[in-house]
């Protein structure tokens, strides 16, 4: 192997992106990956630094820029250093900002009492009555 190529499949398994290799290799035929926006589906296709990664995973889409390659899988760390993650974040919707400003708590504030518990279900279930 030459130090400015790697198989895709290990790259993704070096990476942390899936848990093995062998899952690295399906999601690559099942044409969940793009190289520079062009689908790929062999999983023994080069990556070169410098190249973006689409990668579709059931619940995310992520965005990679290849930054390195290793020789063999190592710690989180290392394979932090591999990539720069540009997926963008997730769109905040309104619904999601109402629920996070009134359904959360003070960190450190212990346990909800009764009737705080009651006023959160109320809110989850949409019951307005306040009974």
């Amino acid at each position: 192997m030459s130090g400015d190529r790697q198989r895709i499949d290990r790259w993704l398994w070096h990476a942390r992106v899936v848990k093995t290799r062998e899952a690295a290799k399906a999601l690559v035929e099942a044409g969940k990956v793009r190289i520079d926006r062009v689908r790929e589906t062999k999983a023994g296709a080069p990556v070169r630094a410098g190249q973006v990664l689409t990668v579709t995973l059931p619940s995310v889409v992520r965005v990679l820029k290849v930054v390195g390659f290793v020789e063999h899988r190592g710690s989180a760390e290392v394979a932090k250093e591999l990539f720069e993650d540009l997926t963008p974040p997730p769109p905040r919707s309104e619904a999601t900002e109402v629920v996070a400003s009134s359904g959360t708590r003070d960190p450190g504030a212990g346990r909800p009492t009764k009737r705080e518990r009651r006023e959160i279900t109320r809110l989850h279930d949409g019951d307005e009555s306040g009974e």
